[in-house]
């Protein structure tokens, strides 16, 4: 049994700022004490002053494999993670071929458990014609079922009436769903085709896929949610008008409708566009800074339950395309804490909270079995992070297979020094340690 101890550690958990010692045993925290002896361990850190937290879950990513591999895979993308930060992700089923039955969700998860240097959890997949396969899915080993009630990346939309009838009404573990409005998005298109042929400009990505496509989609998940009594979390929150859909005023563990803001929407707005062109092409778009600020406020105030970032990576040339030929998607899991962390430094939003989003309530809210805090008798999925080491993101760091970010030329104030994953030191100042794998999520439910 190896154990590492952790000392001067100023520990970001639960609400507080704190310093105290960290005993790891095997897999787990053993103890957290103001002043813990060297020699009950085999090795000692001392983190002098750096903030340890717990490792960031993220409950929306796109890590390509199967069938995309060209992009990435659950080995590369496992590794960006596990350097930024991440020691827990969540996986989609728009993978090639979808993961749209238990079958092919077993694969998957063998993949994981044979490279994913993270812990891992992947989502079962939702179409018009799987509702007996999606309801065989295990709950305590399966994060959750994904519904695409708007199209994206792969070819999963469902758009049947009775079939979202079916999934909100029969499905009992958490539905999780991407939502805009398909009519509203064509309808959009045709418009803007018609102004500017095939050469519609960037800029217009927000006004196609736009805030009423967004919140008709949003507005009708959460209202057949209501209806049928489902367990709802709606991802990417890209509007404000959406906001007024959830309700702050009831403690996480009891909402049954919750969501998510991802990275994109909090740094970037509409004017982020110029510079960065289809970079920055996401689905939701990336909208107006008066939605940026909303999403942010929404954040703080609960509004919004989870931060996470819909890592979804497509090579340079793709991207490098026209309007209508780049694909939505980008890299952003090996950058989500320290963009999250530049955010605390121009005074955005605190650590604590920072913590709470990004750890502590994915934990809550998908019922994950210990993990996501700093508490003795919880796998030690840690992350120690210096607030005061300058970094700039360049091709030469990028840990993502495509091997570019929209972060590219961007200096950071925090650097990320250590992450354990599962007590494991996967990664320390740059290099990592290869020899143990992620493990498999449980879920309390």
């Amino acid at each position: 049994m190896s154990s590492t101890l952790i000392t001067n550690a100023k520990i970001v958990n639960e609400n507080k700022i704190f310093e105290a010692d960290v005993l790891i045993k095997d897999q787990l925290i053993e103890k957290i004490e103001s002043k813990i002896d060297a020699n009950l361990a085999d090795r000692v850190i001392d983190a002098k002053g750096s903030y340890l937290l717990p490792g960031l879950i993220d409950d929306q990513v796109h890590f390509r494999e199967p069938g995309l591999t060209h992009k990435a895979n659950i080995y590369t993308e496992s590794k960006a993670a596990v350097a930024g930060g991440v020691t827990s992700f969540m996986e989609m089923p728009n993978t090639v071929p979808n993961a749209l039955t238990q079958e092919l969700l077993a694969d998957k998860y063998a993949i994981g458990a044979r490279d994913s240097l993270a812990n891992y959890s992947f989502f079962m997949g939702a179409s018009n014609d799987n509702l007996e396969e999606v309801l065989k899915t295990n709950s305590k080993e399966v994060c959750g079922v994904k519904v695409f009630m708007g199209s994206s990346t792969g070819n999963m939309l469902v758009d049947d009436e009775k079939t979202l009838e079916g999934l909100f009404s029969k499905v009992s573990m958490l539905i999780a769903t991407h939502c805009e409005d398909e009519a509203t998005i064509l309808a959009n298109t045709a418009k803007f085709k018609e102004k500017y042929g095939e050469n519609v400009p960037i800029e217009m990505h927000p006004l196609i896929r736009s805030e009423e496509a967004c919140y008709k989609s949003s507005s009708m998940a959460a209202k057949l949610a209501k209806k049928h009594g489902t367990r709802l979390h709606i991802l990417h929150i890209s509007t404000a008008k959406e906001l007024a859909l959830f309700d702050n005023s009831i403690p996480l563990q009891k909402k049954k409708i919750t969501s998510e803001a991802c990275i994109h929407h909090l740094w970037f707005n509409d004017s982020s566009y110029k510079e960065k062109g289809t970079l920055i092409k996401w689905n939701p778009a990336v909208k107006t800074q008066t939605d940026q600020e909303a999403i942010l406020s929404a954040v703080i105030d609960n509004t919004i339950d989870v931060i996470a970032t819909d890592h979804a990576p497509h090579t340079i040339e793709e991207k490098q395309n026209t309007y209508f030929k780049a694909p939505s998607g980008g890299p952003l899991v090996q950058h989500s804490l320290v963009a999250l962390l530049e955010m605390y430094h121009q005074n955005k939003i605190s650590l604590e909270k920072i913590v709470e989003k990004a750890c502590h309530n994915p934990a809550i809210l998908f019922e994950i079995n210990k993990r996501g805090y700093v508490r003795e008798g919880y796998y030690a999925d840690l992350v120690l992070v210096d607030l005061n080491k300058p970094w700039t993101v360049s091709k030469n760091n990028i840990l993502a297979k495509c091997g570019w970010s929209p972060f590219d030329g961007t200096s950071f104030k925090s650097n990320v020094s250590h992450t354990f994953i599962s007590g494991h030191l996967a990664y320390e100042n740059g290099r990592f340690d290869e020899s143990k794998k992620g493990m498999r999520l449980a879920f309390d439910r």
